[in-house]
């Protein structure tokens, strides 16, 4: 029996602690949270309003035997020891357990570490500390905020827009940010300009012969001005007015926080952000990297040491300068240390090959921040022209010492051509003649849409949610159809090229691609019209500055410079009317005219399955007529023409038959579907309804059939292939087959016992609704918050 009792987070971590805290201690994992408020009574939000917004919390069912083994061995232990993530959940977590165990306070130990070392393990258990009541109470205001934005706001979107349609508090400013920015690039207005550019020729200093690219300062608007201008410059004179060169020095970025290592990590990686923290808890939990949610860009001592002998020992003495970098981030809070490798000197750490690119990076960040300083020299030359104002000029950069880019250069949102350029040395005053001078017409640069890792770079910027939420936030917003992650196709327009050479202007067309975009964030319609909703009743809650002044507020609860109490009434009192005052009404969506055909009003909108067209209303006689959009056609811009086009298709038409029977393609309320035998088959995405083949239907048919096939068939006994997953199907109930099992080799007795043990099981109606079955232990709750 051990004295001790460790309980961690995660399962992951329990073999590295384990190994470095040896026999006298027992490491156990929560799995997160073991509870969480859950609705009691009439009140499905449970939030107790008239007793200081009080939660009332519930254990989660499938934590009940997790709970009851920890239970039993915290009673076996003399010391238990909360060991669960340095942040504000990870308090939050430890605070629960000290609550739902029942732990003696004289007996029980918080213990933190930034990283899975022996040392730092070792160190953590000799500085104990008890919860901190103010980070469980920041974890709790956010925690009953969002629950009340979500509880309330939700049922409002059901009834102005669709059912099921949820809210949340920053989810809806991180949408409104995609929705605006691609309402600035549907509104760019495209300016043409001349751009001149020209290739002199000379001699440099020591007798041989050169060409120097340069760009003149001026662009013309018109053609006609930059003719005008390649008319001058036939019969002028060019000369060097001045050469100069000056050394400038580059230094490092900051090791990474969490933001900045998804950011990089997008750029260089390709990761989404989700996959970046994923990674990342991975690499954390095995000890190979220093906690990884953390707005910090402070390096340890112990860090900077050894990532001096690192880099003395790959790169040599020079390279070496040692930095302390400070926090500037809005809100900066929780974690004490940059994410960084706990040992340095392992090149390459990681079980995967992405998390061994992710590792790379981290490391090489490091490295880097302690580095000198990139030497390069920056040459300009500025050539005149005689009886005129414009000066054309020549820029070169040469790295004179590469510093701390010889292991890594930081990334931005717009990556430019940065390829080294030496000019030639040349004296002041010399004349130059020109070999050719071009005007190139060019157009102003179109916003660039959000990508994952511009997102969360402009959320932080306005302070908006934490790094360590954004990736929930992303996933969110795409897993309910507001955003989706798409590429945007480049068009292609024709510019025009004037050219002088040899005393002679020609004029050509050149075809270029401008406009294509990979990976971005992109509104749906579903996401402008809950948006467009939300700003216009509910603008405070959707305002960018009173969203970050919640995120100060609970940084200042914290802090213990706040009550939780006071921060939820303030929010509350300015929410709760807001939702009180919304209009009754469907927001039926666009209205386009009539159709000429039926004289019927014909309508944009968003309905069940996605946006459509709908001609007539519910009160005509007839019902009303619907047709499903193109993917490239959106509610927003499609034009009356377009939407008529949409129900000039072939519908119904014969494909042909299929076991002697015919195989119709008709169009329904809920989209195109194939009529085979008095059954319905929906025609899936990737398939052209319209033009549907033979063998097209068959197959749509038989992959219908397939799904709906047993897996096993034991009797009355089915074992189906479901939505979810494998399932037993028994006399019309369903059953749930426990995870893990190999369906393979599952037995009828198996499928007997899943049947006959509730808890072995998730018991459902084949209606769909849920039969849920507690014992007298999930049933039990524990007490409700500290007020």
């Amino acid at each position: 029996m051990s004295k001790n009792l460790v309980i961690v987070e995660s399962p992951g971590k329990i073999k590295t602690i384990s190994k470095a805290l040896g026999k006298d201690f027992h490491v156990m994992a929560s799995q997160g949270h073991i509870r969480d408020i859950e609705g009691v009574g009439k009140n499905s939000m449970g939030i107790d309003f008239e007793h200081g917004y009080s939660p009332h919390y519930a254990i989660d069912p499938k934590k009940t035997r997790l709970i009851e083994s920890l239970k039993s061995e915290t009673e076996k232990a003399d010391t238990i020891w909360l060991a669960s993530d340095e942040d504000r959940e990870g308090e939050a977590i430890a605070w629960h357990l000290s609550e739902v165990l029942e732990l003696d306070k004289k007996d029980t130990k918080r213990i933190v570490f930034h990283e899975i070392t022996p040392t730092a393990i070792k160190e953590a258990i000799q500085h104990p500390r008890g919860i901190d009541y103010n980070m469980v109470d920041a974890q709790q205001a956010r925690r009953v905020i969002d629950r009340i934005v979500g509880f309330e706001l939700s049922p409002v979107l059901w009834h102005k827009l669709i059912p099921g349609l949820s809210a949340g508090r920053v989810q809806s400013v991180a949408v409104r940010l995609i929705v605006e920015k691609e309402r600035e690039v549907n509104g760019f207005n495209t300016i043409a300009q001349y751009r001149i550019n020209a290739d002199f020729v000379g001699t440099d200093i020591n007798g041989e012969e050169f060409v120097l690219p340069t760009e003149l300062s001026h662009r013309f608007a018109t053609k006609e001005g930059a003719l005008m201008f390649l008319e001058q410059c036939k019969n002028s004179r060019f000369t060097v007015k001045s050469v100069s060169s000056k050394p400038i020095k580059r230094s490092p970025a900051p090791p990474f926080t969490t933001s900045l290592l998804q950011q990089e990590a997008g750029r260089k990686l390709h990761f989404p952000v989700s996959k970046t923290m994923r990674l990342a808890q991975s690499l954390y939990e095995a000890g190979c990297i220093t906690y990884m949610r953390t707005d910090s860009v402070n390096l340890s001592q112990l860090a900077i040491n050894t990532a001096k002998t690192a880099i003395e020992k790959e790169y040599g003495e020079r390279y070496h300068k040692a930095r302390q970098y400070k926090t500037t981030a809005k809100g900066a809070q929780e974690a004490h240390e940059a994410i960084r490798p706990t040992y340095i000197e392992k090149v390459s750490e990681g079980s995967t090959e992405d998390e061994k690119k992710l590792y790379t990076l981290i490391r090489r960040r490091t490295l880097a921040s302690q580095m000198a300083d990139a030497e390069i020299e920056k040459t300009t030359i500025e050539v005149v022209i005689d009886n005129s104002p414009y000066i054309f000029n020549a820029v070169g950069e040469v790295v004179m010492f590469d510093g701390f880019m010889r292991a890594y250069v930081q990334s931005t949102d717009d990556e430019q051509d940065t390829q080294e350029s030496r000019l030639p040395k040349i004296e002041e005053g010399i004349s130059l003649n020109y070999k050719q001078i071009n005007a190139t017409e060019s157009f102003n640069k179109t916003p660039s849409r959000y990508t994952e890792p511009s997102l969360v770079k402009k959320m932080e910027e306005l302070g908006i949610g934490r790094p360590s939420t954004y990736s929930t936030i992303i996933d969110t917003i795409i897993a309910r159809k507001y955003v989706q992650k798409g590429n945007i196709p480049g068009k292609k327009r024709d510019i025009t090229i004037l050219s002088l050479r040899g005393g002679k202007i020609s004029e050509k067309q050149k075809s270029e691609a401008y406009g294509a975009e990979a990976q971005k964030l992109l509104p749906t319609d579903l996401g402008f019209m809950t948006n467009d909703f939300l700003v216009e009743d509910f603008p405070q809650i959707l305002n960018y500055d009173f969203t970050a002044q919640s995120e100060k507020s609970f940084d200042e609860i914290a802090a213990g410079e706040e009550n939780w109490v006071e921060v939820v009434d303030h929010f509350y009192k300015t929410f709760h009317p807001s939702i009180m005052a919304v209009s009754k009404g469907r927001i039926e969506g666009r209205y386009l005219g009539i159709d000429p055909r039926t004289g019927k009003q014909v309508m944009a909108k968003i309905g069940k399955m996605g946006p459509c067209i709908q001609i007539g209303t519910a009160k005509d006689a007839d019902k009303p007529s619907f047709a499903s959009l193109q993917k490239d056609q959106s509610i927003y811009t499609i034009t009356l023409k377009e939407a008529l086009a949409l129900f000039n298709t072939p519908y119904p038409y014969n494909v042909g038959e299929y076991e002697g029977k015919e195989m119709v393609v008709a169009d329904g309320r809920f989209g195109p579907y194939i009529k085979h035998d008095n059954l319905f088959y929906s025609v899936p995405a990737g398939f052209d309804p319209a033009h549907l083949t033979t063998d097209d239907a068959i197959a749509i048919i038989e992959r219908k059939r397939q799904s709906q096939m047993p897996l096993k068939e034991f009797g009355e006994i089915k074992v189906m292939n479901g939505r979810f997953g494998p399932y037993i199907k028994y006399k019309d109930e369903n059953y749930k087959i426990p995870r893990g099992t190999d369906i393979d080799s599952l037995s009828e007795e198996q499928c007997q016992a899943i049947i006959a043990d509730p808890e072995a099981s998730s018991k459902r109606k084949s209606t769909s609704k849920r039969k849920t079955t507690r014992t007298a232990s999930t049933k039990k709750t524990t007490k409700t918050a500290r007020k």
